[in-house]
């Protein structure tokens, strides 16, 4: 039941709210136009007959399609996956090799190949994230398939899931976070799904593509990612569930996954905001937000999915923190959350070691880049984050230049007077404290 007094409906699909003109102007922006042609174009915003696309693999396989695809892996360019095959390799050939891939696709004797398995460090957690890295061939074919999908999909998705959406990102989702906090949904369902692109059911996942598309190869196709080997270190195994995390379709086919969700909360009148797998709900009290858990809870299991117990909550946003998408929100103001100050801090300790024997400028010149990157997505936080950070920076390289002359141990008092802040702005040393304060003055903020 819609919740109507307590705040404004949701928007369930952005279509629905704008004229026929924008809708195609919005399609045009996200669909790839060697695939996307002006009939495709009309029939995408006006909608297919019977609700079903028919006949696409001969667009997967096209030409201009596979050449739009291998630009877009080449751009991105990536590791080699189990046949050792680069980028550059694949270009070398390029004509030969897409011209291949279209032919085993035409004739459906093109089967992808083992993903192979590396791990990256998890921020803030002694853990590791596996990552699967297609072969450069899957990917060009991914690519393919996901220029033809996406389109049809994206038409429909709600409007408040932000990732790996074209046109939208972190900074739309935390603008939503703020902007409803601010209109007194303080009551948040903080949820989190337990590994979530590793559990995401197979035939479900095809049954809720095959809503909408009724072409057998595709698939057929689509079957044959999520059923890819896995090559880690010496073992190899087939997966019964999920899709590879790395993988170029894998986005595409989490956001197919949880869309039922999305208009789950909209119907019933939760403000959700969802980024990936990661999402919260912002509601005006705390039976909403309890009804809004209870939704949640009885759909992720109807899906097959698990709520983590450990990190699923009903948070006071009065009183009590939240995180999301990097930030921790508290009391109506934002911070970076701890694990984005310790990934920040470690990035930064490894560029400032005191035995890196190079000099003061050429140590700032490796800093500066990170500082401003981090800063560009944090500076939204609240204003007593970046002194104490330009300090702790401030310190290291104090420590630094303390051993360049010979001399162990920390920072002291005396080398604050022999190095002082007016030192190292003269140095280009970049300051979050004044780019906070410069952006404060700027006409956005």
């Amino acid at each position: 039941m819609t919740d109507t007094n307590e705040g404004r409906i949701p928007v369930a699909v952005p279509g629905e709210a704008i004229r026929a003109g924008e809708a195609e102007a919005l399609a045009r922006s996200y669909a790839e136009p060697s695939v996307w042609t002006e009939r495709m174009l009309t029939t995408l915003v006006e909608g297919v007959k019977g609700g079903k696309w028919y006949s696409l693999m001969d667009k997967v396989r096209a030409d201009a399609t596979l050449r739009a695809a291998f630009a877009r892996a080449k751009s991105n360019d990536g590791a080699s996956g189990v046949d050792h095959v680069t980028v550059a390799m694949f270009e070398s050939e390029e004509d030969a090799n897409l011209r291949r891939l279209g032919e085993e696709l035409r004739t459906g004797e093109y089967r992808p190949q083992a993903i192979r398995r590396v791990y990256i460090p998890k921020p803030g957690s002694p853990e590791k994230r596996p990552l699967g890295i297609p072969t450069v061939r899957d990917r060009v074919v991914q690519t393919a398939l996901k220029m033809v999908l996406e389109p049809i999909f994206e038409r429909d998705f709600a409007a408040q899931s932000h990732g790996f959406r074209p046109g939208r990102g972190c900074k739309d989702a935390l603008r939503r976070v703020d902007e409803l906090l601010k209109e007194g949904a303080v009551f948040v369902v903080d949820a989190d799904l337990k590994s979530y692109f590793d559990t995401i059911p197979h035939e479900r996942l095809l049954a809720q593509v095959g809503q909408k598309v009724s072409d057998g190869k595709i698939m057929k196709l689509l079957g044959q990612f999520l059923g890819q080997g896995i090559l880690d270190g010496l073992s190899a195994w087939t997966p019964e569930h999920g899709t590879p995390q790395g993988a170029v379709i894998s986005p595409l086919l989490s956001n197919i996954y949880l869309d039922p969700l999305d208009h789950l909360m909209v119907r019933e009148g939760f403000e959700m905001v969802r980024y990936a797998d990661d999402f919260v709900v912002l509601c005006r009290s705390e039976a909403q937000a309890a009804r809004a858990l209870a939704a949640i809870a009885e759909w992720t299991a109807a899906a097959g999915l698990i709520l983590h117990p450990d990190k699923t909550h009903l948070i006071d946003a009065r009183g009590q923190s939240f995180d999301f998408l990097g930030y921790r929100f508290e009391g109506g103001r934002r911070w970076p959350r701890d694990k984005s100050l310790g990934k920040l801090k470690d990035s930064l300790r490894a560029k400032t070691r005191r035995t890196a024997g190079q000099s003061l400028r050429a140590i700032i010149a490796r800093l500066n880049p990170t500082l401003r990157g981090w800063f560009v997505y944090f500076q939204h936080s609240h204003r007593t984050t970046f002194p104490d950070l330009d300090g702790w920076i401030r310190r290291r390289l104090r420590s630094l230049l303390r051993r360049h002359r010979g001399r162990r141990g920390i920072a002291r008092g005396a080398d604050h007077q022999r190095w002082t802040n007016h030192f190292f702005a003269e140095q280009g040393l970049f300051s979050l404290q004044r780019a906070h304060a410069l952006a404060g003055q700027s006409p956005r903020g």
